[in-house]
């Protein structure tokens, strides 16, 4: 597998990035690729592990990354390519925005640098798609069957597609404007081009997907229409609702959640036109963000691009250790210290700081009123205790604040209501090991059945979802209970 040597022979070597006076300039893309020949030499790299943990756990899709490597170093670009499209419908999102945990459970990254997965299976697919080899693939025969699915996020996109291949009729229902979901409306530009999304939406569409924008399943189109029209529904709604922050001061112009921010920057650069009285900007101003995580970097790059006049990022939690913790061994993803690539563009962190209070004047945010936690961490570096120092609240001065905490689920709205789906007791929807709901032909994938998530991990619920859906479509019970509905129906008429 690979090259015995090569980890020896060959340092770890990534993408290069702009320079960080150059990349916040513009909301483009700024990682380069490698040469093929370096991508090949870095796919030597690869281990022959007797347990390769970085598919058997690292990886959210199940990509079989010990083998296309070793297909990428022997330079068999196209064969690496359909192995990799094996397990992954969209390769070249995943390159880009996964924060790449088959990395972490890699073996070399015990005690050297490890493989470069992510730039790897990125440069893939981009090879794939420049020599034409990524085409569309209608299926040869159709079964006659409409599935519907709701929402067009990563899972909504992979189960379309898996379905579609498989014959059936599929119809995309998607709330705004443009299909994508949060690829096209939650992930920043300089993440993800918005033209590596059309592209593979074209695929789709050729395929035979059919997509309908400003669809409100629940609202425009009900649940009972859903349910008698189409033979299967998939709903993948994301989980979309935020976790707040309920303290005083929380009305006041200026406080925001994340994600709004985001989609209005994304919309602009599509062309929109953001009306002045919604219009979410940081230029010039103090902008301070609330939380880790992916989406609070993603603030951070955007509010430097925006030209905020300073930035300043706070954390609840302790700083996290240089070094793995006892009680976070190898091969799990590692709490240790990391710097995204907008906290290098230019902001200030601040570490152990509980949020107490948002402070205004005449109903505009002035500033953030915190005081500093004592953490007591236990021995084998797991969370631990902590305890607010008295005296030390402060005020930092603040003209926007953005509350990226999590997200809890995904909307109880209309749709699930009336479907009446069994939730968790974390606000999931409950599925079976099909990824079928407590209704029969109604399945749910993606984050509204896994909770807040990765895309890697949508892509692979999207794909279970549409092997459930197809079992129960082809199912001769399926087909009975079918033809048993109908004549019923007709009896009635």
């Amino acid at each position: 597998m690979g090259k015995p040597s090569g980890f020896l022979e060959t340092d770890r070597q990534p993408g290069v990035k702009l320079p960080v006076d150059e990349r916040i300039k513009h909301f483009n893309e700024f990682e380069s690729n490698v040469s093929d020949s370096v991508l090949e030499e870095q796919a030597s790299r690869c281990m022959d592990c007797g347990v390769p943990s970085c598919h058997a756990y690292g990886c959210g899709v199940k990509n079989r990354i010990p083998d296309w490597n070793d297909l990428i170093y022997k330079g068999h670009w196209k064969r690496a390519l359909a192995l990799l499209h094996s397990t992954n419908n969209f390769p070249e999102f995943t390159g880009r925005v996964c924060p790449a945990t088959c990395e972490a459970s890699c073996t070399l990254s015990i005690n050297r640098r490890p493989v470069t997965i992510r730039q790897i299976e990125k440069q893939i697919a981009e090879r794939g798609w420049k020599e034409g080899w990524i085409q569309p693939q209608p299926a040869e025969f159709k079964t006659g069957k409409r599935v519907a699915v709701i929402g067009s996020g990563p899972a909504g996109l992979a189960a379309a597609q898996q379905l579609v291949r498989k014959g059936h009729n599929v119809t995309v229902f998607e709330k705004d404007d443009r299909i994508g979901g949060m690829l096209r409306y939650g992930i920043p530009d300089y993440k993800i081009d918005r033209s590596v999304l059309d592209r593979r939406l074209n695929q789709l569409i050729e395929e035979g997907v059919s997509f309908e924008t400003q669809v409100d399943a629940g609202i425009d189109v009900s649940a009972m229409y859903l349910s008698r029209s189409f033979d299967a529904v998939v709903i993948c709604v994301g989980a979309q609702i935020p976790r707040n922050l309920v303290i005083p001061g929380r009305g006041l112009n200026g406080v925001h959640f994340a994600m709004p921010f985001l989609t209005q920057q994304n919309k602009r650069n599509a062309g929109d036109t953001i009306p002045e009285n919604e219009a979410i900007t940081a230029q010039g101003k103090n902008v301070i963000v609330i939380g880790g995580g992916d989406t609070g970097s993603d603030c951070i790059g955007t509010s430097i691009r925006q030209g905020a006049a300073s930035v300043t990022h706070i954390y609840y939690q302790d700083v996290p250790p240089k070094e793995r913790a006892l009680c976070n061994p190898w091969p799990e993803w590692p709490t240790t210290f990391s710097t995204s690539s907008s906290q290098e563009e230019g902001c200030e962190r601040f570490w152990k700081y509980q949020t107490k209070e948002f402070v205004g004047a005449n109903g505009n945010l002035t500033g953030l009123k915190v005081a500093e936690l004592d953490w007591t961490r236990p021995a084998d570096g797991s969370r631990g205790t902590y305890t607010e120092i008295p005296g030390s609240e402060k005020i930092i001065p603040a003209d926007l604040v953005f509350i990226s905490i999590g997200f809890q689920h995904c909307e109880h709205g209309p749709l699930l209501m009336d479907l009446k789906l069994e939730l968790d007791k974390r606000g999931r929807v409950k599925i079976d090991d099909n990824q079928m709901t407590c209704l029969p032909g109604i399945f749910a994938a993606g984050d509204a059945e896994l909770g807040a998530s990765l895309v890697v991990r949508a892509i692979y619920s999207g794909r279970q979802a549409a092997a459930g859906v197809h079992q129960y479509l082809m199912s001769e019970r399926t087909l009975k209970l079918k033809e048993n509905e109908s004549r019923d129906r007709k009896s009635v008429v």
